[in-house]
């Protein structure tokens, strides 16, 4: 379609400078690659895409719809009233040009899970698209609608919504003709008048379906019966659904079909058996479908970050590949900048309806604007293609030939993509720092999250600083940083220098301070562009003393907590000081509030902003400016929004705690490990050092690779800490040692090498916490850094 073209869908207000063909369209300008045929939409949100107009100029961008007319004569511009309908608009039309069958899925859970089964299944018999990841929102379901092509034979995308009036939108896009009901859970019931209208909302996507699929046995499923009437097709565990299901002993038996699968839980099992009876629906021949099923079992829908050998990180993707996951996957990388070579391990694609020339054309073309600086290919099609490939390029029959001749790897980002046939977690695992089995998991979705709700909280113009002290609060300094400078925080907190000269030497730029800088450090502050927390006279006269040219400054005014800060009689002196040395540059002034989280302390607080508001503007007198004011931590953003003033500090709520309980808050890290082995005790028989674990009957206990030394602290023994293992929590036994502790798990159905949850959703950290007699902070941090971080993306 040609730039042009687009004035007739939107009925905007058309600049054309050179008409294009246009066919890719971006709503964050920090996925740009300066393609000539890319289209920037300027949505005004949360964050107005107009602020980042000049960063996709500066890409190479050409081509841009927007709300607020810009001026650049070397651009098409397309000005409308609304950019967001505009864009959808542009879906909508898009896949109206195509009469293929679309499998619409809706529901509170399951609906990633659901769709990428459904899709697995279905890719046995009919080249599917489907919608990357979970872009199911009013962005991401025209983002996956737009990658429609002809060849396709069948769609599969999934709606998701948290207020009323979205979903009308979104069936107006996608355009379902099969639908699929997942569940209805919790999710966004603060969006909807009752449970009812939320569920009566959801199935608006499927106005104009033939059929949809639904589990019979749940309580709204009278109500779905009364809407939908008889587009319904029913599956349950009870009787008297077009399909009658039950679950035994690893078999799915639905109907007359019987099919193999290794998934326990309700909620694996529930989410299969949907993705089963639709494509039974489609009239997918059942060997069919156990084939899929044999490809589905134990795949991470996930982008997995990892730490790999000789300082590499590694992007694994390694079981999913297809042109739009490539793309997610390029995507996704840019929010890291810990390495500036980059390195991608592409398997041959598979299923894709495209020619091998037409295919790896395209991709090499996506390489190149992403700056990918070496391919190594695995298969004989891309082999085959290596023509169309930069020169540096390797390229490998097999996966087995990879291995035998691999390559060296040194300070790199890998990026690993591989279709399952070619099994290239194989080649992750010989990349991987290798460890003890014990992993803590940080969910990038859920920092996203919580960093969100706390944006709600505050005004566009108020700056917010992020906390990553104590290496991110134990979740990975670089990590999260790399994150939060992707995610624009505006500044970030750490404690010392030598954390700050760390990330700066792994690709962050954005503001730094440093809360507790030595005083022997302040020449380093010049060279790595930092900004110095001062809270005394004696550091104020040792910063003029060791630097040529101060570093800009935040001044911590002590208004009552007394571990740092200048006190009431020190303002006069520290004022004389800012007056003589005018090449100061007071960037801040600060000062933290001690129990703003606790409303018994509410006068002390009021009292400490008293104090702190008289004090800065007796400083903001004599030296003549304004510098950024903040004294807000986490909890006082969320109670004392008076108190926002220009800038706002977030820490531990990051992470997902919040001491006032009033945030809607997800947890960020999980710690897991497994059962090393199981032994068989008899009554008498004693446990672990000291003989402190005793034995009162027959007794099964497994030993799991963790203890004090990866930080799970010693006051957890005896009984007094529990791990999750299958459903079931499960006491320790015995004293907790350095490497390893042992875990009563007296009939619970465990085999070694079985998963252990240390903390997550259950035993959560802050019940961690209550068992132990200490705070959350405490066991986030303790974790050991010999524990290797994975970082997800769901």
């Amino acid at each position: 379609m040609l730039f042009s073209e687009l004035q007739k869908i939107s009925t905007g207000q058309l600049q054309l400078h050179k008409d294009i063909e246009v066919s890719k369209y971006s709503t964050d300008s920090r996925t740009l690659s300066g393609y000539q045929g890319e289209v920037f939409i300027a949505i005004k949100g949360k964050r107005n895409g107009h602020d980042y107009i000049k960063s996709a100029l500066k890409k190479g961008v050409k081509n841009f719809i927007v709300q607020d007319e810009i001026l650049n004569e070397n651009a098409n511009v397309l000005l409308v009233e609304d950019s967001l309908a505009t864009f959808q608009n542009i879906a909508r039309d898009h896949r109206e040009k195509f009469q293929l069958p679309v499998i619409g899925i809706t529901g509170s859970n399951g609906k990633t899970t659901v769709k990428e089964w459904i899709s697995t299944l279905l890719s046995e018999k009919f080249f599917v698209i489907k919608s990357p990841k979970s872009y199911n929102s009013q962005i991401g379901v025209p983002l996956s609608l737009l990658e429609i092509r002809k060849n396709h034979e069948l769609g599969v995308f999934e709606a998701g919504i948290s207020q009323t009036g979205e979903m009308k939108k979104l069936q107006e896009m996608i355009k379902p003709t099969i639908g699929v009901f997942t569940n209805l859970g919790q999710a966004h019931d603060d969006g909807f008048a009752s449970k009812s209208q939320k569920l009566a909302e959801k199935l608006v996507l499927f106005k104009s379906v033939d059929k949809v699929i639904c589990r019979s046995d749940q309580p709204y499923s009278k109500e779905i019966r009364e809407i939908l009437v008889e587009k319904v097709i029913f599956w349950g565990l009870d009787e008297g659904n077009q399909y009658d299901v039950s679950w035994v002993d690893g078999l799915i038996e639905i109907g007359e079909y019987q099919f193999q699968c290794d998934f326990t839980s309700e909620t694996q099992l529930e989410n299969l058996t949907h993705a089963i009876v639709t494509c039974l629906e489609i009239g997918l021949d059942p060997k069919q479908i156990q084939r899929g099923i044999n490809l589905i079992e134990g795949v991470p829908m996930r982008l997995e970050l990892k730490s790999g050998i000789n300082g590499c990180y590694i992007l694994d993707d390694s079981y999913n590949n297809d042109e739009i996951g490539l793309k997610v996957a390029l995507d996704y990388l840019e929010s890291h900048k810990q390495k500036t070579k980059r390195t991608l391990i592409l398997s041959d694609i598979l299923h894709t309806g495209r020619s091998d020339e037409e295919l790896y054309t395209l991709i090499a073309e996506l390489l190149r604007s992403k700056h990918i600086s070496r391919l190594i290919g695995v298969g004989p099609r891309i082999r085959s293609m290596r023509d169309v490939f930069p020169q540096n390029s390797h390229f490998f029959e097999s996966t087995e030939n990879f291995l035998q001749n691999f390559p060296d790897f040194q300070d790199e980002m890998i990026v690993v993509k591989g279709a399952r046939d070619f099994a290239l977690e194989r080649v992750v695992q010989r990349l991987e720092e290798k460890n003890h089995g014990t992993v803590l998991e940080v969910n990038f979705e859920s920092l996203r999250h919580n960093l969100n709700q706390y944006r709600d909280l505050i005004r566009t113009e108020t700056k917010l600083m992020v906390m990553v002290k104590a290496n991110a609060y134990g979740s990975g300094i670089l990590e999260v940083a790399n994150f939060l400078q992707h995610q624009r925080a505006d500044m970030l907190g750490v404690a010392y220098v030598d954390e700050a000269i760390q990330l700066r030497k792994n690709g962050i730029s954005i503001p730094i301070m440093i809360m507790n800088p030595h005083i022997t450090s302040f020449e380093q502050f010049e060279r790595y562009d930092l900004q110095a927390e001062i809270f005394s006279l004696r550091h104020f006269d040792r910063m003029l003393k060791d630097t040529q040219n101060p570093p800009k400054i935040h001044l911590k005014i002590d208004t009552g907590m007394h571990r740092l800060g200048f006190t009431q009689t020190e303002i006069p002196p520290l004022i004389q000081r800012l007056k003589n040395n005018p090449k100061v540059q007071v960037e801040g002034i600060f000062t933290h509030f001690s129990s703003s989280d606790s409303s018994q302390e509410d006068d002390f607080t009021i009292e400490q902003a008293r104090v702190f508001k008289l004090t800065y503007d007796q400083i903001v007198d004599a030296i003549g400016y304004n510098p950024v004011k903040h004294a807000c931590n986490s909890p006082a953003m969320v109670r004392w929004p008076e108190y926002h003033f220009d800038m706002v500090r977030l820490g531990i709520g990051l992470h997902g705690f919040d001491p006032t309980g009033l945030m809607d808050l997800r947890s960020t890290s999980r710690l897991i490990t497994n059962v090393s082995q199981i032994q068989h005790l008899k009554e008498g028989d004693t446990v672990g050092y000291l003989r402190k674990g005793k034995v009162k009957k027959n007794s099964k206990v497994a030993v799991i690779p963790i203890g004090y030394e990866d930080g799970y602290s010693r006051v957890f023994g005896s009984g007094i800490g529990q791990v999750l293992i299958g459903n079931k929590l499960c006491p320790t036994i015995g004293s907790i040692c350095m490497d390893m502790t042992m875990i009563d798990v007296t009939g619970v159905d465990v085999r070694e090498g079985d998963e252990v949850v240390i903390f997550g959703e259950k035993p959560s950290i802050k019940e961690l916490a209550e068992w132990s007699g200490t705070i959350p902070y405490e066991i986030l941090t303790n974790v050991s850094n010999r524990v290797k971080r994975i970082f997800i993306s769901e």
